[in-house]
């Protein structure tokens, strides 16, 4: 028998990654990750090898791909800090997709965002929307998946609003709360990046969950899953980012961004295509009650420490 396929994925020792590379494992695909962290420990031990980023070394990324008939890019950055701005993300990346052509690479699974092409006046989709046109001008066949938000043990939307919910007596809601999200479960997401990674054609999938809430909808069902009961106002979106950066500076990390308020505003973590994944949030909360917002997930302690 020869050796197993390799595949490459961005960010395996974080969180969307990590769940793609253990969906590999169990499939018997040699995995390769490129990470800003190789000397993190992890819980792949030997079984996956870590390369660190080298976006300013084009012919050592090249290096990192070669052999890789698929590669699975989650590589992006929340918000610009410092020299890690949404421009360099973009230039990044795109060294990236540059470095799999000349690599040999088949295809790339490329993760976007829902809607990425809607809010052309918020940086966060402008930079997923040029990524996306990005890919599709590539020589490699594609799949770019869409998520809306991702919930697991590791994330951070649900996962900190749960926190705040157990810790506050008062919950601050930016707008009316009317505004909707369609989750999809990590392990979901990932079975879906791999699926895509067999397929030929070049797609573009919603990666979407099997349940939609308003944001009102949402902390109903957080606030029963975990027993508390604060009291939630509505407020303008003005104050909640101000609220929110007051928290940052508590938990010394980036609580909210204005584009992830201006987002949910306007209704961008939805769409109108069927279920991607099945697992349901609902029965997922359910399972995890106990330690749903047990703990504070910090983006830059994930990241930047």
């Amino acid at each position: 028998m020869g050796e197993p396929e390799l595949h490459v994925v961005t960010g395996a020792f974080s969180y969307t990654g990590k769940y793609i590379a253990r969906h590999l494992l169990t499939e018997g695909v040699r995995v390769r990750t490129i990470t800003g962290h190789p000397q993190r420990p992890n819980e792949f031990g030997g079984r996956v090898e870590a390369c660190r980023f080298s976006f300013e070394d084009p012919p050592m990324l090249v290096e990192h791909l070669r052999g890789a008939s698929v590669l699975y890019n989650t590589y992006w950055v929340r918000f610009s800090r410092g020299a890690d701005t949404f421009e360099r993300a973009i230039a990044n990346t795109k060294t990236l997709l540059a470095a799999a052509e000349e690599a040999g690479v088949r295809r790339i699974v490329h993760v976007s965002i829902a809607n990425a092409t809607a809010a052309p006046q918020l940086p966060y989709y402008r930079g997923k929307a040029e990524l996306e046109d990005a890919v599709k001008r590539s020589r490699l066949s594609h799949a770019i998946l869409r998520p809306t938000v991702i919930f697991g043990d590791e994330d951070v939307l649900i996962n900190n609003i749960a926190w705040l919910l157990r810790r506050f007596p008062v919950f601050a809601v930016p707008g009316d709360g009317a505004y909707r999200l369609q989750p999809i479960f990590v392990g979901d997401m990932a079975a879906l990046a791999v699926a895509a990674a067999r397929r030929d054609d070049d797609v573009t999938i919603d990666a979407v969950g099997a349940e939609t809430y308003t944001f009102n909808d949402l902390l109903r069902l957080l606030c029963e899953t975990i027993g508390r009961r604060p009291r939630v106002v509505h407020v303008p979106p003005v104050l909640a980012l101000m609220l929110s950066r007051a928290v940052g500076v508590a938990v010394r990390d980036v609580v909210l961004t204005p584009d992830e308020v201006r987002g949910l505003l306007a209704d961008l973590l939805v769409t109108d295509s069927p279920a991607a994944g099945e697992t349901k949030l609902s029965d997922w909360l359910r399972a995890n009650a106990g330690h749903v917002g047990g703990h504070y997930a910090s983006e830059l302690g994930r990241h930047y420490r």
